[in-house]
């Protein structure tokens, strides 16, 4: 486990290179507010502890995903 302080910011760019998505893309998390930022002066910062907790949610909704898949394979046998 690693311990970073919560007040990190990122730039655009740095976020979506964590997330392993496209900068458009991360764009629309943010303007949906899925993912919390602020703008500075021209530039958009995004909070460290906010992409954190949208990837460990994401992991959680995918994990929760390919179990039901797997679950629906076992039934049809195909496992």
């Amino acid at each position: 486990m690693a311990i970073t302080p919560q007040n990190v910011e990122l730039t655009v760019q740095q976020a979506a290179e964590l997330l392993n998505v496209s900068r458009p893309y991360l764009d629309g998390l943010l303007k949906a507010g899925e993912i919390e930022s602020r703008v500075a002066g021209a530039h958009r910062l995004v909070l460290l502890p906010s992409v954190r907790d949208y990837q460990f949610a994401d992991d959680a909704l995918r994990r929760a995903a390919a179990e039901e898949l797997t679950r629906r394979d076992e039934e049809m046998g195909l496992l």
